[in-house]
């Protein structure tokens, strides 16, 4: 029997059919047999113990311009779903936080994916922090002073916002680099959080691996080469996407992280590795589907609905 699935997500009409993860996921439930029902977060609303979402039910095709079909506007209660995607693209800020405490109500009697409890408590830059031996040094702070000496320990470092995505507002600063004061007063004017600094690794103008794992289980990957005079290789950016398979050292780091992410209820991940070091454990919106299929042919989407429909059947 198909299952009912909500996709919480950015507005569907605008994404792009050859790119996007969703709509891909989307595409293997609808050949799985299963229905869609599409919201943005903002329709998402909690009345009177109810967990609500105005939104259409959807069919999606691949055809550019033409890759959906929307039903009439509706208000549901998301409790009567089978399944329901947490799969809007971060910030991740307080509207993204509270999106997740709001699914928290329904799950686990309604499957939420990825498990909403977690995907809070364990945003991208900072799950790392539970696998120090995988990480390069990584320091999270707001003081200026600490950050500096940070550099001066390690000569070159990355510089990013703790709660952004995409690449947006990453800097690469070499020690001889007068920049870092003016960068922390601007990351501080902005708002009251702390950032992240990592030491450099220079092999990242070699790529940045995406390993996507599917319910604790490495399934393939893709690595991610900056364009010429970037320090950024997210796709967003301008990162080049090309075929690669997966190290002893990236399997290693799989073996220890898999378990903690499907305890987690975190089916969908994406880690980022350089130089077989651990830099981040994307739950919030994974990519890299349509790239890897593409790459390989790995059609990672119906894996992803297996671990899915095994967990509905075990419920």
């Amino acid at each position: 029997m198909g299952l009912t699935v909500a996709l919480q997500m950015d507005p569907i009409e605008q994404v792009s059919i050859t790119a996007d993860s969703t709509f891909r996921i989307g595409i293997e439930a609808q050949e799985r047999g299963h229905s869609l029902f599409q919201y943005t977060p903002d329709r998402l609303v909690f009345d009177q113990g109810r967990v609500m979402a105005t939104g259409r039910d959807v069919t999606l095709r691949r055809e550019a311009g033409r890759h959906v079909d929307f039903g009439p506007w509706r208000r549901a209660d998301l409790a009567l779903f089978d399944v329901v995607w947490l799969r809007q693209d971060p910030p991740f800020d307080m509207a993204y936080v509270t999106s997740t405490h709001l699914l928290d109500r329904i799950h686990p009697r309604t499957l939420v994916v990825n498990d909403p409890f977690w995907v809070r408590n364990s945003p991208e830059k900072l799950m790392v922090l539970d696998f120090p031996e995988l990480t390069p040094p990584t320091m999270i702070a707001r003081d200026a002073e600490a950050i500096r000496e940070f550099r001066a320990r390690h000569d070159e470092i990355i510089l990013k916002p703790l709660y952004g995505n995409g690449g947006a507002g990453v800097f690469h600063l070499p020690q001889a680099d007068a920049n870092l004061s003016a960068l922390l007063e601007l990351f501080g004017g902005i708002n009251r959080e702390p950032v992240i600094a990592q030491k450099y690794l220079p092999a990242v103008v070699k790529g940045d691996k995406r390993i996507i794992l599917v319910d604790g289980e490495p399934v393939g990957a893709i690595n991610r080469v900056p364009a010429q005079g970037e320090a950024r290789s997210n796709m967003h950016v301008g990162g080049r996407p090309e075929k690669v398979g997966l190290t002893d050292r990236e399997r290693e780091i799989c073996a220890v992280i898999g378990p903690v992410l499907r305890d987690k209820g975190q089916i969908f991940v994406g880690i980022d590795v350089i130089d077989g070091w651990l830099t981040e454990i994307n739950v919030t919106s994974p990519t890299g589907l349509q790239e890897l299929e593409r790459f390989d042919g790995i059609n990672a989407a119906a894996l992803i609905w297996q671990a899915i429909e095994r967990r509905r059947a075990a419920a």
